[in-house]
């Protein structure tokens, strides 16, 4: 199926999927979902395929691992994935584990064509060729060929049980090498809260758990390479500047609760047109009058607040966003392109890069590239996340343009 190696490069192909959805629901869900991951998969043809993640197992994993094994079965063994002669499954399933239960998981996949691939041990700090096909879950703390982590209680103190955290890999093809690390942000726990200040307080959060990854992956205890991050970032559209904007003209009605007086629901009307409302907002309810702007033109229009990579532009690059916000999406099966008015939709679902990282996806520029950067399954159902995926080429020789690749071969000889 994959394309042939050749002077073109090696195709790779990165995948950020919040799957808590067909846990849920995995008779009507799983089916959808998996009929759309093979089509791209069928439409790029890629050598290496990288899946991360968020939300194995749904809200209620101990009802749902069983689905998840199911899922994985699936995955291994399906028709459309039968030249993918090895694969690495990590899956972290120890809901029992408060301390360190992410509900995270990373799967890889290579074509039978790749032959020379290698993955990083962590432990033994050298890497290791990479034959056949595993699953590891459970306690994925003591696997060396990851490094895993769960943010501090401390980061999100109103959450009394966070799934939040990060788990890294590290690959190497025949010229360069590169880290994959997947991720899952904190996310807004009121609509309210959101609205109260720009930017919010849990874009701050955000901020300094990103930061937090950032300096982990790039500390000094292991040789640098480049990095792709990807998976559900819970990035959101600055709150009181789009509803400004959403509400221009709108006049402002506050709701409090009897019992606290604490803001219980606020309501936008417009100015005349019999004082029609434009925006009601709760702790879970966004619901606006007009789903369509968030569409339209794939919602770009409201890519001005979508600000929170600003704080890392000289640490994160991103290719130019054209698929629409990828957050809230209705869980009816029947729904493919409608936002459930639950929250503002936005572009939780993305994937990140580092300089060096942009350099093996964009260069040499004379090449022919064939890079798509857009999300999966837009006009079925797919869960309350759509897929997002970048599917990209390295090139032959990429290692001439990232000189740190280079580096990890000398010091760490296959």
């Amino acid at each position: 199926m994959a394309g042939k190696l050749t002077a073109q490069g090696t195709g790779i192909l990165l995948v950020t999927a919040n799957v808590g959805s067909l846990f849920e629901d995995p008779e009507n869900l799983q089916k959808t979902w998996l009929r759309e991951f093979y089509q791209t998969i069928h439409s790029h043809k890629p050598h290496f395929i990288a899946v991360h993640c968020q939300e194995v197992g749904g809200k209620n994993y101990e009802a749902s691992m069983s689905h998840v094994d199911s899922f994985v079965k699936e995955l291994l063994s399906s028709d459309a994935m039968k030249e993918y002669s090895r694969a690495r499954v990590y899956l972290d399933e120890n809901y029992k584990s408060q301390e360190h239960f992410t509900a995270l998981g990373s799967c890889y996949f290579i074509h039978e064509s790749l032959k020379n691939i290698h993955q990083f041990d962590f432990k033994a700090k050298k890497f290791k060729k990479v034959v056949g096909k595993e699953t590891c879950s459970d306690t994925l703390e003591s696997t060396p060929m990851l490094e895993k982590e769960k943010f501090p209680q401390d980061y999100f103190p109103e959450c009394k049980w966070s799934r939040k955290g990060f788990i890294r890999t590290r690959w190497a093809l025949p010229d360069c090498a590169f880290d994959l690390v997947n991720i899952h942000l904190f996310h807004d726990a009121s609509n309210l809260v959101a609205w109260e200040k720009s930017p919010s307080v849990y874009s701050g959060t955000r901020q300094k758990a990103l930061g937090y990854v950032l300096d982990r992956i790039m500390d000094q205890r292991y040789e640098k390479v480049p990095y792709f991050v990807f998976g559900d970032f819970n990035f959101r559209l600055d709150s009181k500047q789009v509803i400004e904007s959403l509400c221009s003209t709108a006049t402002m009605q506050t709701v409090r609760a009897a019992d606290t007086n604490e803001v219980d629901k606020l309501i936008f009307r417009e100015s005349d047109n019999d004082r029609k409302v434009v925006l009601q907002l709760e702790k879970k309810l966004f619901n606006y009058v007009n789903q369509d702007v968030f569409r339209e033109n794939n919602g770009t229009s409201l890519l001005e607040f979508d600000k929170e990579l600003l704080v890392f532009k000289d640490r994160l690059h991103e290719l130019e966003i054209s698929f629409p916000p990828s957050y809230p999406y209705s869980e009816d099966s029947s729904q493919g392109k409608q936002y459930m008015n639950t929250r503002c939709p936005a572009w939780c679902d993305r994937i990140l890069m580092s300089a060096s990282a942009r350099d093996l996806v964009l260069k040499p520029e004379n090449e022919e590239k064939s890079i798509v950067y857009d999300d999966i399954g837009s006009n079925v159902c797919m869960g309350d996340h759509k897929p997002v995926f970048l599917s990209f080429r390295i090139t032959a020789g990429a290692g001439k343009w990232c000189q740190r690749g280079e580096k990890i071969f000398r010091e760490a000889p296959l």
